[in-house]
């Protein structure tokens, strides 16, 4: 996640505490304990590109900030929730990072009106690819759902064939 980003984002926390400079970064294993995922995952997550470390140190280890970790929450609640994979995962997330710079960039005083309204556009279209991301997802369960059924309902007639089939 790019600068902008990470500063939109911040702007939707609640406020940070005075110590906000010295941020606790944590090394991989705390991080992958506290998310509920593997190292292995971390890294992979980084090899994708869906999340950047806060921090590393001069020898080159992780260091993983708590939106780091709210990250990582975000791409398991994306996985679990939506069943989205990851190449899908990165299209949200990439919308989502996008969004938060629209934010910043429609809230800066040095924005123009007409900037603002073609900011307000391209947010729109960031939200239409975003529902059409979620919403093939949505069709692809109905239509495993509705063959489900259909095999459910297929079962059943044959059981009860079977049923009437017994009793003569």
């Amino acid at each position: 996640m790019n600068a902008r980003a990470q500063q939109a984002g911040a702007a939707d926390l609640p406020d940070a505490p005075s110590d906000y400079g010295q941020e606790q970064l944590v090394g991989i294993g705390d991080a992958a304990q506290k998310a509920g995922v593997s190292q292995r995952a971390l890294r992979y997550y980084q090899q994708l590109g869906l999340l950047t470390p806060r921090g590393c140190t001069p020898g080159g280890l992780r260091r993983y900030s708590e939106e780091d970790l709210a990250r990582v929450a975000r791409i398991r609640q994306l996985q679990d929730l939506l069943g989205l994979n990851l190449d899908e995962i990165a299209l949200v997330l990439g919308g989502e990072d996008r969004l938060a710079e629209i934010k910043l960039a429609y809230h800066d005083e040095g924005t123009t009106c007409a900037e603002r309204r073609e900011l307000v556009r391209e947010s729109l279209e960031v939200q239409h690819v975003l529902r059409a991301t979620v919403e093939a997802k949505r069709q692809g369960i109905e239509g495993f759902l509705a063959d489900l059924d259909a095999r459910i309902a297929k079962t059943r007639a044959f059981l009860d064939q079977m049923t009437e089939s017994s009793e003569s």
